[in-house]
């Protein structure tokens, strides 16, 4: 009777060692890997439309809000408007709007640009490598990321001017 426990015994033991081990794993390493508030803000090298590649480490010591968007997404169109008037407002404090732009290609993104009068910086992420490191679901996604590097804020969803000019308020204020 004995000997037919040790195996029960050693498997239990060993199941234990490896649940133990993907939780302490999973809290060191972030989880599910969506950057979360508090966290740090991943970086990224991306094609701007101005033929350039920029990276977020070059916003270094500036806060930035960082806006996820597509030109097919309504609630993206309805708020650029708004992040172009916060741009205009915020950037002589130091505050970067970065707008990058989800999957499409360079003439799409140019001419919706032009179109709808954006003058901060737009970039593509037609591969979505930047999408997967900060785990983007629904568009339109802003970041809201300290002159420290750290994710402030997360907003999933259209932003007014009002949290807008709220949210870059408390980042410059920090």
């Amino acid at each position: 009777m004995g000997k037919a426990r040790r195996p029960v015994q050693i498997m239990i033991l060993v199941l234990i060692v490896l649940l133990g081990g993907y939780a302490v794993g999973t809290t060191a390493f972030g989880g599910d890997g969506k950057p979360k508030e508090g966290g740090r803000a991943p970086s990224f090298e991306l094609l701007g439309l101005d033929g350039k590649t920029h990276s977020l480490d070059e916003y270094q010591g500036r806060p930035v809000v960082l806006n996820f968007w597509g030109s097919w997404c309504a609630p993206c169109v309805k708020e650029m408007p708004a992040l172009e008037a916060q741009w205009e407002k915020w950037k002589a404090h130091g505050v970067i709007v970065v707008g990058i732009n989800v999957g499409e290609d360079q003439m799409t993104v140019q001419n919706f640009v032009n179109g709808v009068g954006v003058s901060f910086p737009v970039l593509m992420d037609q591969d979505r490598e930047a999408v997967r490191s900060y785990g983007i679901s629904p568009l339109p996604t802003t970041f809201f990321i300290t002159a420290k590097g750290t994710i402030d804020t997360i907003h999933i969803g259209q932003l007014d001017l009002g949290t807008l000019d709220a949210q870059i308020g408390k980042l410059v204020n920090r």
